[in-house]
């Protein structure tokens, strides 16, 4: 199968320098990394790629099977560091995409070297002494809303995930991102991203990880960020002065200067 026609892989910049795979998150694709992507790409090889269902992903590729789990999409990750033959690469994961490269780093430890977590939670759902931010009864009404209206549920949601509701440009751009999204395909993946409990796999993670939230997010609260990073002993806590949970749109400066100042941590 050819890897990077089937998860649209693009590889730009710097090509003898470190590595950058940068992933995605729930209905998105690598276009929503398009404003960190300059500055990156200055110094680094950045390697973008879209999972099978997402933006220019070869669709056909799509099996609800493989997609029902987490697993699905870290050994996307893991079949595109071997087409490119990536060595100690820097994966930066936004939202699921950083529980996503956590299974991928455990899965090939020799290809991916540090870890970037821009607004992880490893579970949405409150437990003793855990507050993901959400009920289990939230969870449900959300996802039972998502599958009977799926363009409904994303105008709602889209601007509430975003937040900066002074800046609606942004809820607008990730709601037609939702919208292009298979309405099947992102049931399966929103309640793979919704259900899923990686809490106990952050125990595994050795790797150097910095860990991104924002100072306000209504899917990540702060708790979880202080959570993921007190699970990894060897990660940095990073607080951007941003709304929303996506950073790397609507505070794409402070997002790249994290990542950059945790790039020269690594020499």
């Amino acid at each position: 199968m050819d890897i990077r026609r089937r998860n649209n892989v693009n590889v730009i910049g710097q090509a003898d320098a470190p590595v950058l795979l940068l992933a995605h998150g729930f209905g998105c694709d690598q276009n929503m990394w398009r404003l960190v992507l300059p500055a990156l790409a200055e110094r680094y090889r950045v390697v973008l790629f879209d999972y099978v269902g997402s933006g220019g992903s070869d669709l056909s590729a799509w099996s609800e099977e493989r997609y029902s789990s987490l697993d699905g999409y870290a050994q996307d990750v893991v079949d595109v560091c071997e087409e490119l033959d990536l060595r100690q690469a820097v994966f930066v994961g936004h939202s699921v995409s950083s529980m996503v490269g956590v299974l991928a780093a455990r899965s090939v430890p020799e290809r991916i070297g540090a870890l970037v977590m821009v607004t992880p939670s490893p579970c949405y759902i409150d437990d003793e002494g855990y507050r993901g931010g959400f009920s289990a009864e939230d969870i449900e009404e959300l996802l039972g809303s998502l599958e009977a209206n799926y363009l409904g549920w994303s105008s709602v949601m889209a601007p509430v995930i975003m937040g900066n509701p002074d800046r609606p440009e942004l809820g607008q751009e990730l709601t037609n991102s939702f919208c292009a999204t298979d309405p099947d395909i992102a049931r399966v993946f929103a309640r793979t991203t919704f259900l899923t409990d990686s809490r106990e796999d952050l125990k595994g993670v050795s790797v150097p990880t910095l860990v991104l939230e924002c100072d306000q997010d209504a899917i990540a609260p702060r708790e979880v960020g202080a959570y993921v990073h007190a699970a990894i002993p060897s990660s940095r806590l990073v607080t951007l002065d941003a709304t929303g949970h996506c950073p790397q749109l609507s505070a794409p400066e402070a997002t790249t200067g994290a990542i950059l100042d945790f790039m020269e941590s690594l020499r």
